[in-house]
């Protein structure tokens, strides 16, 4: 009796340790942005990643990860890394001048190309975090931004 229990005690942390390091490798997800639709190669791409709707898509201190990527090569890859399982939304811009900020008109309007994930249809204003969602999941997610183009 002694000896069974011991061994079943045995065999359960042998699976517990096994288990650990694939229930790790699970968590953590990636997610590949392809940029699409560039004017010209001038400049970078930024694209701000969030994780709900508090601070999406303008405010960069609220997002999960925020980077910019000089241009060499159209079409435009980034890729977020280590995320946990969830809704992500991503801003994105061509930051033709290399200044930082997504430039705007008088109006508000932007003046550079922008897009967001899920490629929403932008009528008055910024779309809601819900209108960009991703599911992240699993090993790897891939998803396009189509950069859209008011002005110019």
């Amino acid at each position: 009796m002694q000896r069974s229990l011991w061994s079943f005690l045995l065999l359960t942390a042998v699976i517990n340790l096994t288990a650990l390091p694939s229930a790790k490798a699970v968590s953590n997800s990636s997610l590949t942005v392809t940029i699409n639709g560039l004017k010209n190669q001038r400049g970078q791409v930024c694209l701000t990643l969030f994780s709900g709707g508090r601070g999406f898509p303008t405010s960069s201190d609220r997002a999960v990860a925020a980077r910019c990527v000089k241009l060499e090569n159209a079409p435009l890859t980034v890729k977020f890394e280590n995320l946990k399982s969830g809704n992500y939304a991503i801003a994105a811009y061509h930051d033709a001048n290399n200044d930082g900020t997504l430039n705007r008109n008088l109006l508000g309007i932007p003046t550079e190309q922008f897009g967001f994930s899920q490629n929403p249809k932008i009528l008055t204003g910024p779309p809601k975090f819900g209108d960009c969602a991703v599911l992240v999941a699993g090993p790897q997610t891939n998803i396009q931004i189509q950069l859209l183009n008011f002005l110019g």
